[in-house]
């Protein structure tokens, strides 16, 4: 490994969050990701697909990111204590 690519590293390494934000940047991907698709699948639905579709979803997409976000935030530990009481532990 050269110095250059070693400080690459080192400079990436200093923008990683904490571990103690996994959650928070966990929400916010899947947020993210959820919505997006969300937002594309309603709105071919309600409203097909035509000229105005990737703007229409888009739209749609900017109401449902933040709202996906804070339900994602809330659900989380509901969802964590139904895993647990569903899911086997390893021995």
């Amino acid at each position: 490994m050269n110095s250059k690519t070693s400080a690459n590293i080192r400079f990436y390494n200093r923008l990683k969050l904490s571990a103690a934000m996994a959650p928070y940047v966990f929400a916010f991907y899947m947020a993210a990701i959820m919505a997006f698709l969300m937002s594309l699948v309603i709105t071919a639905a309600n409203s097909g697909i035509n000229e105005d579709y990737l703007s229409n979803a888009l739209g749609a997409y900017r109401l449902a990111m933040p709202v996906a976000f804070l339900c994602i935030l809330v659900v989380r530990p509901i969802v964590i204590r139904l895993v647990a009481v569903t899911v086997q532990r390893h021995p």
